[in-house]
């Protein structure tokens, strides 16, 4: 976190402006990646945090896509592997 953000932060632990609380948290990142999101950050006007949260929240909605589409695909019928080889052998595929 950049020393200009630490002054956004009030003793609740909530920054100013924000409507839900934040939370602290400590993070390392390789050197090469945290001077990228260091550039980004200055580069588009946004916090290092800001791009952080986004970036996180980006990857449980990825990952809750993935397990609507799981849920959807639950009653499909299993195919073996093997059985899956086997037909595309049958085919000419392989």
């Amino acid at each position: 976190m950049l020393d200009s953000d630490l002054t956004l932060w009030s003793q609740t632990g909530k920054m100013r402006g924000m409507k839900t609380a934040m939370k602290r948290a400590t993070v390392y990142f390789d050197s090469q990646i945290h001077r990228a999101l260091r550039l980004k950050a200055a580069e588009t006007d946004r916090s290092m945090s800001d791009l952080v949260n986004n970036a996180v929240k980006l990857s449980l909605v990825e990952d809750a896509e993935d397990l609507a589409a799981f849920t959807e695909r639950a009653r499909e019928p299993n195919l073996r592997f093997e059985d899956f080889l086997r037909d595309l052998q049958k085919r000419g595929k392989l």
